[in-house]
């Protein structure tokens, strides 16, 4: 059968991830991603740590960011993410910077983190005041607070689970029940952390019930990273998404014709 008629997949535009060892959401990743574009993803090398800060700062070393970007950047991405938020904030604002340097350097490409995209999110909906969500430990919810603190950003209220290993099978209904739990004071949005927490599906019902955005890692990490090479992230009932959407164009309407002359009517007056 003759199928040189199909001329070959269309062109795509890449986004590469950078993940810890450990990630296991990639599906979930790539439910914010339109048909256009493509993610290729590569994680840091396994180190026999739980998550912990600890963890966080080992998977956010610049060297092993800088590896990863190279072997990424043979695919030709557009833009770096780094899909972590422990390892993106456990620096602080200035070492979230460094690491956009860093993965920039390595790759000669833009590059964004979870925890630099969450601040563009917060700035996009004008959010000062948070409920947080995470499935951290008290030290590493904390950590994420201090970072939080340090952009002007304040929680009013907080819900952790304390693991440190297979985050990404918890249950929905846990996210459901964290975020109740959660807020409890006058928040501009809701934050879930990590982004090996699944949130894709629960994000339209919890903004449902609770009247405010809801924004989650993976959430925040696509939107950003797509915003930055001219994509836009898809997701139902989303409001971050919706606020950001592109304008569409407006109907083209035809203007009314003219009413009809005494001629064009077939008579005369008289």
């Amino acid at each position: 059968m003759e199928i040189s008629f199909l001329g070959g997949p269309q062109p795509q535009r890449g986004v590469g991830v950078v993940a810890p060892f450990d990630f296991a959401l990639d599906r979930e990743l790539w439910r914010w991603v339109p048909d256009e574009v493509s993610l290729h993803l590569t994680r840091t090398p396994f180190v026999p740590v739980e998550v912990s800060l600890d963890l966080a700062r080992l998977v956010s070393e610049h060297e092993t960011l800088s590896e990863a970007v190279r072997a990424l950047i043979a695919v030709e991405p557009q833009i770096i993410a780094y899909a972590c938020t422990s390892g993106s904030f456990v620096g602080g604002l200035a070492g979230e910077r460094a690491m956009c340097e860093a993965m920039t350097q390595a790759g000669e490409l833009p590059s964004v983190t979870t925890s630099g995209a969450l601040l563009q999110a917060f700035e996009e909906l004008g959010v000062r005041r948070i409920a947080l969500v995470t499935p951290y430990t008290e030290s590493v919810t904390s950590s994420l607070e201090d970072y939080l603190a340090e952009a002007g950003i304040a929680v009013t209220g907080r819900a952790f689970l304390g693991l440190t290993r297979h985050i990404w099978k918890v249950p929905y209904r846990d996210v459901v029940d964290m975020a109740r739990e959660a807020v409890v004071g006058a928040a501009d949005a809701l934050f879930i952390s990590c982004t090996n927490l699944p949130t894709y599906d629960v994000i339209p019902q919890l903004e449902a019930e609770l009247r405010m955005p809801v924004l989650s890692a993976n959430q925040v990490t696509m939107w950003a990273a797509l915003r930055s090479i001219g994509a836009h992230a898809v997701g139902p009932y989303q409001q971050l998404l919706l606020a950001s959407a592109p304008e569409r164009p407006a109907p083209v309407t035809e203007p009314a014709p003219e009413p009809a002359g005494p001629e064009e009517q077939g008579g005369w007056t008289t």
